[in-house]
């Protein structure tokens, strides 16, 4: 699951959860950056609004070695048990957000990342699409913004231009979602998406 900060994707996570379960699949739920004990530790230091000076670089490789203990811990020992993984943020993050809009290089940080994936590749990636502006308006209305949400709207609106970056590069793993849409209609999309997906897999 990927977006803009505040695009919905948590109460989404929840009900793609409970759909798949409802299919007879065993799902892991995580998150990045953290998943792991270490990789929420490793959270706490990029998203502390205190750590204002960290450099570009380093929140880059705070999130690969994040991603890299994420990755070999949790997500392909679930794999390799059949498990379905969810996976709320994973590389596309990293791409936009430190390679596009931290204008460090999509190619650069994608090269970083490859030690941390170990190969390891989602199936299908949800972008939520949807204005920046409305994205930060949900978020100043939940709870105490972190160092990354707390950027000006100017690096938000790079963030945006990064997934549609992505997303043109990516057409077949990259499904945009309209999450500008009420709750249900975004959970329609998101359902339909899957059942196209597991149908062209020969997946029941």
């Amino acid at each position: 699951m990927e977006g803009p900060d505040g695009s919905g994707k948590s109460t989404q996570i929840s009900e793609l959860k409970e759909y798949l379960n409802d299919k007879g699949y065993d799902v892991l739920l995580t998150r990045e950056p953290g998943g792991t004990d270490i990789g929420e530790q490793i959270r706490k230091i990029i998203l502390d609004v205190n750590n204002s000076h960290l450099s570009y670089m380093a929140e880059t490789l705070l999130y690969a070695a994040s991603r890299a203990q994420h990755v070999e811990e949790k997500i392909k020992p679930a794999l390799e048990a059949g498990k379905v993984v969810i996976c709320d943020r994973f590389i596309d993050s990293s791409l936009v957000y430190q390679g596009y809009a931290r204008k460090l290089g999509i190619e650069l940080v994608e090269s970083i990342n490859q030690f941390a994936l170990m190969g390891i590749q989602p199936d299908i990636t949800f972008f939520f699409d949807i204005k920046p502006e409305e994205a930060m308006d949900r978020k100043q209305n939940q709870k105490a913004l972190d160092r990354l949400e707390k950027e000006n709207i100017s690096f938000h609106h790079l963030v945006y231009e990064g997934y549609k970056i992505l997303l043109d590069r990516y057409p077949k793993r990259i499904r945009r979602i309209d999450a500008s849409q009420s709750i249900d209609e975004v959970k329609s999309q998101i359902l339909g998406e899957i059942d196209r997906f597991l149908k062209e897999e020969g997946l029941k």
